[in-house]
Formats: structure tokens, sequence, C-alpha cells
């Protein structure tokens, strides 16, 4: 498929990046306007090039980043570059003085462009009387910025800034995207701390995608009403592409709406962590849904290649995925 031009155009709001530039694809459609999310047209790759630790094999893995196609050397900490919005699975930690790194998203050809591999994988770091640890890592790629290096496999999500400014109202998300499952009727769930254990039900991709409005009280909390929600999962093997899949946004509390499922997810209370005024990562509270009409402050998007959450899924889960972007 050939790719969507890029262009610079206006940026999605002021408030989308606090001033990043926002280098689009703009079209138009019957519905009205449509942008491509920032780096959604999944083209321009990091290969951050991370030499674990010796008493691991010292290898140099490959670290993908989401952002201006450049090569990094150093092991150094990643921050989002060039304007990129996208953090994801892929990084590096330091656990009792060792180098690691997991890698779960990979770039793939696509026609004359890029797009985006998630993979769920077991990935283990092992060395006698010192560590062992085996954890199963979703591939995942989202909104936000992950905090390296990661120290531990407990509280993964306070690791992540999760979420971007954002005061518009689009009406729907589109995007490419293709899926192979996993042929396990159970999903494993391997934390690093504990004996790998079978979970119920089926692992699915899933794309999340969220506009709260938050505010922080004085102790720098932080909480949200839900204004607007889009959540879909995945269970069907699709040989080929599927381009251009489009899925409404509901504004308000959508409980009573028809097309409400219950993995859309109730008002969620600690799941998901964002950095307050004072630079602390705290949990987001997500106390109320908000009215219809509701401007957001914030637009949370998550895609993954397993559904169950931190640790839990099916290896040989593989999403694809391709031009991200947002109708109005």
């Amino acid at each position: 498929m050939k790719k969507m031009k890029k262009t610079i155009v206006g940026g999605l709001t002021l408030a989308l990046l606090q001033g990043l530039p926002a280098v689009q694809a703009q079209e138009s459609s019957a519905a009205g306007r449509v942008d491509t999310i920032p780096f959604g047209h999944m083209d321009e790759w990091v290969d951050r090039q991370v030499k674990e630790s010796g008493i691991i094999g010292g290898a140099t893995k490959h670290v993908y980043a989401i952002a201006p196609t450049c090569t990094l050397t150093q092991n150094e900490v990643y921050k989002n570059m060039g304007g990129s919005p996208w953090g994801s699975s892929n990084v590096m930690a330091r656990v009792a003085g060792i180098t690691k790194t997991n890698t779960s998203v990979f770039p793939e050809k696509r026609g004359d462009g890029y797009c985006a591999r998630l993979d769920t994988r077991m990935e283990s770091v092992k060395v006698f009387g010192l560590v062992d640890i085996t954890v199963l890592a979703a591939g995942s790629i989202y909104l936000g910025e992950m905090h390296e290096p990661i120290r531990g496999t407990r509280n993964p999500q306070k690791n992540i800034n999760s979420g971007i400014p954002f005061t518009l109202r689009p009406t729907a998300l589109c995007f490419d995207y293709k899926v192979k499952m996993s042929d396990r009727e159970k999903r494993i769930r391997a934390t690093g701390f504990s004996r790998i254990t079978d979970v119920e039900g089926k692992d699915y991709p899933a794309v999340i995608l969220l506009l709260q409005k938050r505010w922080e009280d004085a102790d720098g909390n932080l909480y949200a009403k839900r204004v607007g929600t889009m959540v879909v999962r995945y269970d069907t093997t699709t040989p080929d592409w599927q381009n251009n899949a489009t899925y409404t946004i509901l504004y308000g509390d959508i409980t009573g709406h028809p097309d409400y499922k219950a993995h859309m997810m109730r008002l969620q209370v600690e799941e998901r962590y964002a950095v307050n005024s004072k630079g602390e990562s705290v949990p987001i509270k997500e106390v109320a849904w908000g009215s219809a009409d509701e401007t957001p402050t914030h637009l949370i998007l998550q895609i993954t290649s397993s559904h169950g959450g931190a640790y839990i899924g099916s290896p040989g889960n593989s999403f694809w995925i391709d031009n991200v972007r947002l109708l109005y």
C-alpha cells in the first residue's frame, strides 16, 4: 500500500504537544477533517543500539522508538525525540546493576514505508546467585513517555507518563491493521517474582482511546473525568491488511449506550500514572464520567498485542498497525 504523503501543517492543537512540532498527514473525508497523529504514519524510527551487561552476554540489542530516524549508540536513557508523542514497551532496564533490554515493538517494511509490529513474547535475565527474572512482555505503543531506566518489575504503570495534552473532540479513530493470534486458549502470567501461571481467557490485541478532563489538587493528586471512550479488541487472525478501519468515539457516560460492552472499561481508579506539577509520577484517579459535551484536557491512546495488562498474555500474538489518525 502506498503510504500517506507527509506534510507540515498546523498542530492538532496548541496544547497537544505543548509547542512541539506536529508532523502530520492531512486529508479530507466525507465526515470532515482527518489528522494523522504526529509520527502515526510509522515511517520514522530511532534505532537505539544498547549494549547489555557482560555478565549476561554483552550483546548489542536494537531497541526501537517511534521518532525522527537516527541511530543512537550510547547506553543512555531515552526521552521522546523530535516532537514524537509516542512511547513504547521497548525499554532499557538496570536491575541489580545489570543492563538489560526488552524489544517487543519493531519497524517492519510495508510498501514504500514502514509499519509497527507489536509482539507478545517472553523475556528473561538469569545470573546465578544474583537475579533470575522471566517476564511476559506485550508489544505496546502509546501516547506518552517511559521513565528509563526500569529498576524492577513491580508497579510497571508508574514508569509511564500516560497521555498527552489535548483539547479537541474527534469523532473517530482510524488506522490500518493486521492480526496474528496465538493458538493458546489460556493466557499466562509471568511477573518475574512468582511462578508462571495460567490465566483464564483468550488473549486479544486491543486499541484503547480515552479522552479525559484532568485536574490536580493541592497535594499533587491527579483526578479525571472520562469524556470520551473507544476500545476495540481483536479475536481473529487477519491474513491481509485491513485498511482504514474506523471506530466511533463515544462521549459522556456510555454505560447505557447500545454499543457499550464490558471491555470498554469502567472508570479506572489507579490503572495509569502521569507526572504532576511537582514532577512526581502519581495515579490518575478517574472518578466520574464527563458530560457528553465536555472538553477534554488529555488524550490517552494505547495500542497493544495483549489486552490483559502488565505481564499477562499469550506469546505468539502479533499486531501490526499503521497510519493512525483522528477524524473530525
